[in-house]
């Protein structure tokens, strides 16, 4: 009896904290003084650790540090860097991180522990100071740069005045000359959301989820929570779109309870509007997906599909995604380097034959290749990289393969293949590495 006590009244204790700390987050929500007048460290100085200095130094006292030697020469930067011995003495507010730290393997991994409370990111920052604005908010493991690319063309399409930020390139905090009616798309990614506590969107779009990032997340469950944090903190106001064509996304529908209005995608793009499409880059299944979840988008904001079809048709696709770099009669080259797992991959594999595929590279930790050899329709696959190893066992199965130790004579055997071949199909070269790029 006596364990059992003390086992209720633990729960009860945790259960408190759990809802006292629920009540400081939403009142920090609607509290525009969060991050002023505050002792604030930012950890990591990339694009987006700097561009919340800039954003935050005015009226705070400021903290710099980064795992890295700092080559940037201000002055200004270099008296704000402290060491850990310094932080130590200091009672800081608030610790604003960088998505690229990983908490657990960084150099202040035991002060992050003991103040994982007052951590937060620069999308908790813009959410503070913009609070009434307008955010539509993309994730997902594959296609998130592209869906908020063409949702941003079709929103300055329709005279908004609407900003493209987030993981896509410009950090959220540089944006100027806001007003009440500015718009955000944002795309944000799962090492952003991980770490967020305030940051909630109008509009949520979670495009799809397979395994990835697991180097950092350790796990599939956690991945897929750092996701969904972008529905946690959404209102009954809000809506989140969701596509359940996916087994990930399907679960956590069926499993949860979310306050936002649910909008479940599953039904494919209808003939009738694929009529009215004129660009091919828009056939394969993953771009017809995250098409049917910005007709959603649309669908909210009151825009008719009509005014869109002229933005579709001259979408030229983003670098590096599904990218056409050369096209004639008999061959086609396309550079996918960006596809850094299997799943972005098999988004443009599934719709195209006569493959000489380019893959290899860092594997990525519990990624698997899904098609079968009925669906691999004339491939071939050279492999290269570090892990070509697992490249091998992954592909050895599904369609022919060689595998090379550097891209250079990989290349040349490609070409000499294509002319040794008898099939007078057209062909296609294609670079989709489906694996991470550093190396």
């Amino acid at each position: 009896r006596i364990n059992r006590s003390d086992q209720i009244l633990d729960y009860f204790n945790n259960s408190c904290n759990d809802w006292i700390s629920d009540i400081k987050i939403k009142i920090m929500l609607n509290d525009k003084n969060t991050f002023l007048k505050k002792k604030i460290l930012i950890y990591g100085l990339g694009k987006s650790g700097l561009s919340a200095f800039k954003f935050l130094k005015k009226n705070n006292e400021i903290y710099l540090f980064d795992d890295q030697k700092i080559d940037n020469k201000s002055l200004e930067i270099k008296k704000k860097i402290v060491s850990y011995k310094e932080l130590s003495k200091e009672k800081i507010d608030y610790i604003i991180i960088s998505p690229g730290i990983d908490i657990k393997k960084c150099q202040l991994k035991k002060f992050l522990k003991k103040n994982l409370k007052k951590i937060n990111t620069d999308l908790d920052i813009f959410f503070s100071e913009y609070s009434k604005n307008k955010k539509i908010t993309i994730t997902g493991t594959n296609g998130k740069s592209t869906t908020a690319r063409i949702l941003y063309e079709v929103l300055r399409h329709q005279d908004y005045d609407v900003r493209l930020v987030g993981n896509i390139g410009n950090p959220i905090l540089l944006e100027k000359n806001i007003t009440n009616k500015t718009v955000f798309v944002i795309e944000a990614s799962s090492y952003q959301l991980e770490y967020s506590k305030l940051f909630s969107s109008n509009i949520a779009a979670i495009l799809n989820i397979s395994p990835d990032h697991l180097d950092r997340h350790k796990t599939l469950k956690n991945y897929v929570k750092a996701k969904f944090k972008l529905i946690k903190n959404q209102t009954k106001k809000d809506y989140a779109i969701l596509n359940i064509n996916n087994s990930y996304i399907k679960q956590q529908v069926k499993s949860k309870k979310f306050l936002s209005k649910i909008i479940k995608v599953n039904k494919k793009i209808t003939p009738a509007i694929l009529q009215k499409i004129n660009n091919q880059y828009f056939m394969t299944n993953g771009n017809k997906e995250n098409l049917s979840i910005i007709f959603e988008i649309i669908k909210i904001l009151k825009i008719k599909k009509e005014n869109i079809f002229k933005v579709l048709n001259n979408f030229g696709g983003l670098k590096y995604r599904q990218q056409i770099i050369f096209k004639s009669k008999n061959l086609t080259i396309i550079n996918d380097s960006k596809a850094t797992s299997f799943s972005s991959s098999v988004s443009l594999l599934n719709s195209i034959s006569n493959v000489y595929w380019i893959v290899g590279g860092l594997a990525k930790k519990g990624d698997k290749f899904l098609l079968s050899k009925s669906n691999c329709k004339n491939f071939r696959a050279y492999i290269f990289g570090k892990d070509k190893n697992f490249f091998i066992k992954k592909l050895k199965k599904s369609m022919k393969y060689q595998s090379f130790d550097n891209l250079k004579t990989l290349i040349k055997k490609v070409f000499l293949d294509i002319k040794n071949d008898n099939d007078k199909n057209h062909r296609i070269i294609l670079f989709s590495p489906a694996s991470a790029s550093f190396d």
